[in-house]
């Protein structure tokens, strides 16, 4: 990362909240870089990740909170109405920088972590390409 990016994910990392699905949030190492994480097993977003191998053209994007996310288990687009048991990643669609949460497949549903953070995404990153 670098330059916008880098400060782009600073203000997301400061404005994030400090419980998601009800887990306090918990350091991460090193201190000061671009993730946050919260319970255990943790929750875990990262921020200015690479563009996901899984996005295409036409891949499902899923919309909450106006941010869109695409959806893939072990680097895998999975479509939203797919029955899928496990830990789940959900990346940031258009996005002016990419964003991961990785989500133990203990916190059901999983889509309830993107709802936590979105507003702290929308108000720090800008939206390039939305959903549609």
């Amino acid at each position: 990362m670098h330059g916008a990016a880098d400060a782009q994910c600073s203000r997301l990392v400061d404005a994030l909240p400090d419980q998601v699905v009800g887990e306090d949030r918990r350091a991460v190492t090193p201190a000061g870089s671009s993730a946050a994480a919260w319970g255990d097993p943790p929750i875990v977003l990262r921020c200015g990740v690479d563009r996901p191998a899984a996005l295409r053209r036409t891949s499902e994007c899923a919309v909450l909170d106006d941010v869109g996310w695409l959806l893939t288990q072990h680097g895998r687009a999975v479509a939203l109405d797919d029955h899928v048991e496990g830990p789940l990643t959900f990346t940031t669609v258009g996005r002016s920088v990419y964003i991961e949460i990785s989500v133990p497949a203990d916190y059901q549903p999983p889509a309830d972590a993107l709802l936590a953070i979105a507003a702290a995404v929308s108000s720090t990153t800008d939206d390039i390409h939305p959903c549609r």
